[in-house]
């Protein structure tokens, strides 16, 4: 009996080790898991109450719980909960005064990473209303057609952007529409300088009776994706879309004696949804910047005590090329979260900045999944479990770059990849991850759908992103297909592209396309153009017009003059062998041009010119 008893210890001795060997990130999943399941039990309370529960009421509770603590610092200013909660009420007063808005209409906000760019937003959410958040970079057709494609009945501005709106103005006035520019002074006829009412309103609490019908699956937010040229999508964002990527942050490890660094653009998902609401979940502080700067970073993270910093890919790429300094590890950042870092960046950034959890993730704006590398695998920018399976359908299928299409079997459906395998993300549309699609555009809408992916009549979101799943479950972003790229953590749509290039006189076709770049995330964008017959190609027309129309990140960097534009056997425009031959002028046989800044012009492209983008001389 003794025998049996000593051996039976043992074998519970060695389970641990056993289960390690076989499951070595079991705790993790069933940490992770354990959070997921809180958080949807309490998403599910916060659909049952009524009116629901929303990210502002949760921002109420901070003020009731902790009114003195630090809400947002900005630069040489701070302000409470409880006095970010006043300023919005006079801004909610204000508005509705003057412009007379009400729950269930639409406000345009046009304005850069400021504290009244957050009171705005709460205020416009206490009267019940779906804000708009405008990229402050888009100018002219796209600002008009952002502003109007969410039907909106008031524009209200940053003061740094009166230009942009003044350049607009006769249209939003022939439409009647409400512009408040956040400034003291404004002779524009059609403009209302608002400062003054603001400072005049009273900051009393806001009735919730205000916005009483809104519901856990109302327009919260509309987020402008894949806008490159003047015809963004606006992507619908409910409230339970809210709520879901606001709790990121606590799927991350955030807690709330964190203090959270913003200085993404509050106009994009990533640092509105997953960094501002985030934070306002957790109850912390956020210190918000203007801009990205690699000089301050690390400046701002000793001075303001920052324990959580965001990133794209390139923010850490950026972080990694400063010059080294002996300070480089004096700082309280414990934990990073974001997308986009590629392997060797990871491994640099901890070798140089020390301990600091990175946490990767993956999910498009518009998009009904995610991922989250919660164990820190270098590389994967998530890790898959079969709860996830269960709750969120999803599957990696075989797609045919050549045809850019999915690859169908005999029977008509899509065939999924084995695994460590490259495969189309798509996620099957349910009421448990439903897709809400872009306003007002039917068409792009159903663009994003896949149908009869594995059985008549199932739907599914197409991402349009190529990953792969390891043999672990991590899982490992590849490339995107179709007619998107990414660069300087912004989504370029190429058709957009190419229909603002062929605007120009002289030129016949466009074929937009990424191509890689040495140390770069991402493609940048290059161009092969056929020239109309009996025209010349100018670089100098073609820069004015790009840096007129298209935004920084968006500008064809390189230009491939053909004499006919590719084509594959069903006339699709041929991308992927284009992109392949990348740049290189000792390869390419076609003239080439590249885009200097400085010379305001596209210069022929030479072999000086190559090494150096090659090298890391020349900065893109």
């Amino acid at each position: 009996m003794a025998a049996v008893f000593y051996t039976l210890l043992v074998g519970l001795a060695l389970l641990p080790l056993l289960l390690y060997s076989r499951f070595p990130y079991l705790l993790q999943d069933l940490r992770y898991l354990l959070k997921g399941i809180r958080i949807m039990t309490r998403l599910r309370r916060f659909k049952s109450s009524v009116p629901c529960f929303t990210v502002l009421d949760c921002f109420l509770e901070n003020v009731r719980k902790n009114p003195q603590k630090n809400f947002i610092v900005f630069e040489d200013q701070s302000f409470s909960y409880a006095e970010a909660e006043r300023l919005s009420n006079r801004v909610a007063r204000a508005v509705r005064g003057r412009c007379g808005v009400r729950e269930g209409d639409t406000v345009a906000l046009f304005m850069g990473n400021e504290p009244l760019f957050v009171w705005t937003w709460l205020a416009l959410s206490k009267l019940g209303c779906t804000v708009s958040l405008l990229n402050t970079n888009i100018r002219s057709k796209s600002l008009l057609h952002c502003f109007s494609c969410c039907r909106a009945k008031v524009l209200i501005a940053g003061a740094d952007l009166r230009d942009a709106v003044e350049d607009v103005l006769p249209v939003l006035k022939e439409q009647e529409v409400c512009v408040l520019l956040m400034a003291d002074h404004c002779d524009t006829d059609g403009i209302v300088s608002f400062n003054e009412e603001i400072k005049n309103a009273s900051d009393e609490p806001l009735p919730i009776s205000l916005r009483s019908k809104v519901t856990i699956r109302s327009p919260a937010l509309y987020i402008y994706t894949s806008g490159t040229t003047g015809l963004p999508k606006a992507a619908v964002i409910s409230h339970e879309r809210v709520w879901l990527a606001s709790f990121l942050q606590k799927m991350a490890g955030v807690s709330s004696d964190d203090i959270i660094y913003i200085y993404l653009p509050l106009y994009h998902s990533a640092g509105f949804l997953m960094g501002l609401t985030g934070a306002i979940e957790r109850g912390i502080t956020v210190v918000l910047r203007r801009k990205f700067s690699a000089s301050q970073f690390w400046k701002d993270c000793r001075k303001y005590d920052v324990t959580v910093i965001q990133y794209i890919g390139e923010i850490m790429r950026y972080l990694c090329n400063t010059p080294k300094a002996d300070s480089d590890r004096v700082h309280n950042v414990r934990l990073a979260f974001g997308n986009g870092i590629r392997a060797d960046t990871w491994e640099e950034f901890l070798q140089r900045f020390g301990d600091v959890r990175i946490c990767e993730c993956y999910g498009a704006t518009e998009g009904n999944i995610g991922f989250v590398n919660y164990v820190g695998k270098i590389g994967a920018m998530g890790r898959v479990n079969l709860l996830m399976k269960k709750a969120s359908p999803f599957a990696l299928i075989k797609y045919d770059t050549e045809k850019e299409e999915p690859t169908r079997d005999s029977r008509g459906f899509c065939v999924e990849v084995s695994t460590g395998e490259t495969g189309l993300l798509v996620s099957k549309i349910t009421k448990v991850a439903p897709f809400t699609g872009y306003a007002n555009n039917q068409q792009q809408t159903d663009k994003k759908k896949l149908r009869n992916v594995f059985v008549d009549g199932d739907v599914y979101f197409n991402s349009g992103d190529l990953l792969k799943i390891d043999h672990e479950g991590f899982v490992y972003f590849q490339d995107r297909i179709g007619d998107t790229f990414r660069w300087k953590g912004e989504n370029v749509a190429t058709t957009e592209v190419a229909d603002v290039l062929i605007m120009l006189d002289f030129i016949e076709e466009a074929n937009v396309y990424g191509v890689k770049v040495p140390g770069h995330e991402g493609r940048i964008g290059m161009t092969a153009v056929k020239v109309m017959e009996g025209r010349n190609f100018s670089g100098s027309a073609m820069f004015e017009h790009v840096e007129s129309l298209l935004p920084a990140y968006a500008r064809p960097r390189f230009i491939r003059i053909q004499g006919a534009i590719d084509l594959t056997g069903t006339f699709k425009q041929m991308k992927v062998k284009l992109s392949e031959e990348g740049f290189n002028p000792t390869i390419i046989r076609d003239p080439l041009y590249f885009l200097d800044d400085k010379k305001k012009t596209y210069v022929p492209m030479t072999e000086e010119i190559f090494n150096s983008i090659s090298d890391g001389r020349l900065r893109l």
